[in-house]
């Protein structure tokens, strides 16, 4: 992340949840949620981040160790585990599509893929009984 590399770049990034208007926009945390996300609960996930030197600094520190492949290779480690795994997708998914699910669970030698309706990068927030109801159903199968 290259808010990460340049001094206090993440600090400013982050004052961005500060701000309403901001953190709605679809480019943002808005386009992570079917339904949006009320503004009181980013502003108790971010208030650490706002709030607190050290946790922006491990954030910082951790962005920069980062290498470009770490998700490939993550990737790649997927097709060697070999237990039963839920990929849960977001139907109406903007920041990641669903082909980018579907992809994932492909990795997996016993992975299965559904599709959460009403749902976009957030599952939980935006359908959670969906989601349950698919863990309770995948939990049940797999024992």
């Amino acid at each position: 992340m290259a808010a990460s590399r340049v001094p206090g770049g993440l600090f400013l990034l982050l004052q961005s949840f500060r701000v309403p208007f901001l953190v709605a926009m679809g480019s943002s945390l808005g386009g992570m949620a079917a339904h949006g996300i009320p503004y009181e609960r980013v502003r108790r996930w971010y208030r650490p981040l706002l709030t607190d030197r050290a946790i922006r600094r491990d954030l910082a520190r951790f962005l920069r160790s980062t290498r470009k492949d770490t998700y490939l290779r993550a990737a790649e480690r997927l097709r060697h585990f070999d237990r039963p795994a839920l990929v849960a997708w977001g139907a109406e998914d903007r920041m990641m599509p669903p082909e980018t699910g579907r992809r994932l669970a492909e990795l997996l030698p016993r992975g299965r893929y559904v599709e959460i309706p009403g749902a976009g990068t957030l599952v939980p927030v935006d359908n959670p009984a969906a989601l349950v109801g698919e863990l309770r159903r995948f939990i049940g199968e797999s024992g």
